[in-house]
């Protein structure tokens, strides 16, 4: 608390209320405040009683009781962009991977949509690039996805010119993906392509929501109505005997759920995938079932491990490299799989 003070009006206060010149000196200071301590005769002006609304005059002396000190007001955490709040922006700025004056890389946290849509609701990548503007008066655009629960390198440009010329390298395949995931049993031969085209399954909801992708035979894609072509190259890179094995899959082609449904159709569905796998454990050597049980995750066990592609300003090669999400990294260790035991491309080990 402040002792009593006698303050003589300034000039520049003149023909004031004195509610007003008090509050401006005390921000501390309520309405009810002031207008009590006139009602008790705490708070004169020229030793006489006065009420709120008094003007005071330049010259006059105030006597103002003792005050309570001004107490440090929190700063309440401003979102960063629209509906962005303070958890949300620290986390998708805790995925930044590298970054450049062009370009940003995520490792996308699976759980988390790569954009809005049916059934995605308003947390998703697309919605929180407002966090990720570092100076830039434009957000970052995405310029590729990942599906939801599929986490890894994922990227964004910081113009529109750097997002159509990353958008054409994908087009054109000139990037390349390598995505690590766990899956039921062991492929057989340990490395091969997979040619299965891909058709959407009838009867899925008008948004998308619940989509899923029938696997076609070669021979059959186009006698089939909107089947496209798919291919995936796959290696075997570990196993813990026959039960479940860490394979490398590169996506030749792009199309919506390949890897999942391109390994279920294999019979290797790839862990804690219920859409493609199913729920159950029927893996105890012959590969199927996405569940292994025990104190494994049943999120799905699929990661973009590395992206590379050639910069569209300096023209140099980038190969970016995203640590395993939480609950594979827990899977690998109890596997035993150490990354450093495997070539990052194993495709190219034999070229």
């Amino acid at each position: 608390m402040s002792g009593v003070q006698v303050i003589t009006v300034s000039g520049d206060d003149g023909d004031m209320r004195l509610d007003r010149w008090l509050r401006k000196r005390f921000p501390q200071l309520t309405q009810g405040a002031v207008e009590k301590m006139c009602r008790t005769g705490q708070l004169r002006v020229d030793g006489g009683r006065v009420k709120a609304a008094t003007r005071i005059q330049p010259g006059q002396e105030v006597r103002v009781p003792p005050l309570p000190e001004a107490q440090p007001v929190a700063a309440r955490p401003r979102p960063i962009g629209p509906g962005i709040g303070p958890d949300d922006a620290r986390m998708i700025q805790a995925a930044v991977l590298w970054k450049d004056d062009h370009i940003i890389a995520l490792n996308k946290p699976p759980g988390l949509p790569s954009q809005g849509g049916s059934g995605q609701g308003s947390r998703h990548v697309d919605g929180l690039t407002g966090a990720l503007m570092f100076g830039y008066k434009e957000r970052p655009k995405l310029v590729h996805r990942l599906d939801k629960d599929t986490s890894g390198v994922l990227l964004l440009a910081r113009t529109d010119r750097i997002a159509r010329a990353l958008s054409e390298a994908f087009r054109l395949r000139s990037t390349r993906k390598i995505y690590w995931a766990a899956v039921a049993g062991v492929p057989n031969p340990r490395k091969g392509t997979i040619r299965y085209g891909l058709v959407k399954a009838p009867g899925r909801g008008r948004g998308g929501e619940g989509e899923k992708m029938v696997a076609i035979h070669p021979r059959d894609i186009e006698a089939t109505e909107g089947a496209k072509r798919a291919t995936t190259d796959y290696a075997v890179l570990d196993a813990l005997g026959t039960r479940a094995s860490w394979c490398a899959l590169v996506p030749i082609t792009g199309r919506t759920h390949q890897l999942r449904a391109h390994m279920a159709e294999l019979g290797h569905p790839i862990v804690g995938d219920g859409k493609y796998g199913g729920s159950g454990q029927e893996n105890l050597g012959d590969g199927w079932g996405a569940q292994l049980g025990g104190e494994v995750s049943r999120k799905l066990h699929l990661h973009a491990r590395s992206l590379a592609f050639d910069h569209p300003v300096t023209g140099r090669r980038i190969t970016l490299t995203a640590p395993l999400p939480d609950h594979m990294a827990r899977t690998w260790q109890m596997m035993g799989w150490q990354a450093g035991d495997v070539p990052e491309d194993p495709f190219s080990e034999a070229e």
